[in-house]
């Protein structure tokens, strides 16, 4: 059983990690793409730490005013103004980047690849002396299971889809550039969800509300996902573990990568159809057999490229595949290096989602997942672990 822990605590148990924290605290941040999901999770938590933060993002975010920070408007594919943003800065989180299924290689190219280097090359001109990049499971998915792995996994020759491909190269500047004067490390948080969401959770209630959400292959396949709180953590634990000549600091042009997650891999259908459920959606009707969506998915992709019509298709052979094959990860390395440890078991992380979302909705009545269901769902979650 895991139970919620404060910060306190978190100090009280984390021994040589945490004894420097105080002297931390002072330090200047610069976190890109800190108006964002995650980004803004990080920041948050930076200021609980009383830190200095820099925010580096496109848009402009008055509601990050009331935070306390620095707000530099910029794109990170522009070097100048990232050098210029990393001027007496104490460490890099490099959250910023383009996500999705859908888009064009070069641009994917630009803001994951040419805009980690950019990063990077800031960094060094600067003096920075942590850089901490946010990666993703993806980088390693070739489309087949993958159940308890970790990060001996090597990248696949190929790749279906430009944001994974993408990502591995920037994840593999980032680690290259791990020198004495740049210590760097890469995390790859796996299915980030929580409150204050705008990606995964609204395009699946999305495409429910319109019945456009089957269930790929036989639905026992169990997933990793991370709640976003403790995803931002796992940032900051990160930050305090990467010192010189401490495991996270690995070796020089092998930078360490670490796998986050709730450590609690649900049996992704069910837990979708639950969670459907509970937001009094429409359930998921439709199943398909993996090699019939990733051939539909396939004629598709054919037809948007072709007519180049707008939006993106509502599946393509990537997503199918992440639909239907396990990809849950050990996560052994993060506990025994970063001093990660989940604050939130699934059950409590979705229940905190769940009434957000009904929050936002108006009902503002949660409807809690019960007995029977909790018991069927620990029942399949516990075989294989």
């Amino acid at each position: 059983m895991r139970f919620n822990r404060t910060p306190d605590q978190d100090a009280e148990d984390s021994g040589p990690v945490s004894a420097g924290r105080e002297a931390r605290s002072s330090c200047h941040a610069l976190v890109t793409g800190g108006a964002g999901f995650l980004g803004r999770y990080i920041v948050e938590q930076l200021r609980q730490r009383k830190a200095q933060v820099t925010v580096f993002t496109r848009g402009d975010y008055p509601e990050l005013g009331p935070l306390g920070v620095r707000l530099i408007r910029g794109d990170i594919r522009d070097a100048p103004a990232l050098h210029a943003a990393c001027r007496d800065v104490d460490i890099v989180y490099h959250v910023a980047a383009k996500a999705g299924v859908w888009g064009a290689w070069k641009t994917f190219y630009e803001v994951n690849v040419t805009g980690t280097q950019n990063v990077i090359d800031a960094c060094r001109a600067n003096g920075v002396p942590k850089l901490i990049y946010t990666s993703s499971p993806s980088v390693i998915f070739d489309g087949t299971p993958h159940e308890g792995v970790d990060e001996t996994v090597p990248y696949p020759d190929q790749y279906e889809n430009p944001y994974p491909e993408t990502k591995a190269l920037g994840e593999q500047r980032a680690l290259a550039a791990n020198q004495a004067d740049l210590l760097t490390l890469s995390l790859r948080p796996h299915l980030i969800f929580g409150p204050r969401d705008n990606h995964l959770l609204p395009g699946l209630l999305s495409r429910a509300r319109k019945g456009l959400v089957p269930q790929i292959g036989d639905g026992t396949n169990r997933v990793d996902l991370t709640y976003v709180e403790d995803a931002a953590r796992a940032h900051l634990l990160a930050a305090d573990a990467l010192e010189p000549g401490a495991p996270a600091a690995g070796e020089p042009g092998k930078g360490r990568a670490y796998f986050i997650s709730q450590d609690e891999p649900v049996v992704l259908w069910t837990w979708i159809r639950s969670f459907l459920a509970r937001l009094e959606m429409p359930p998921v009707r439709l199943r398909l057999s993996l090699p019939v969506a990733r051939s539909l998915s396939a004629v598709l992709v054919r037809i948007y490229r072709t007519l180049r019509l707008a939006g993106e298709p509502p599946l393509t052979p990537f997503l199918a595949s992440e639909l239907a094959e396990s990809h849950y990860y050990d996560i052994s390395r993060a506990k025994r290096e970063l001093n990660y440890r989940p604050q939130l078991t699934m059950e409590e992380a979705t229940d905190r989602t769940v009434a957000w979302l009904r929050s936002r909705s108006g009902t503002g009545r949660v409807r809690q997942a019960t007995p029977v269901a909790r018991a069927r769902s620990a029942a399949s979650q516990g075989r294989g672990e």
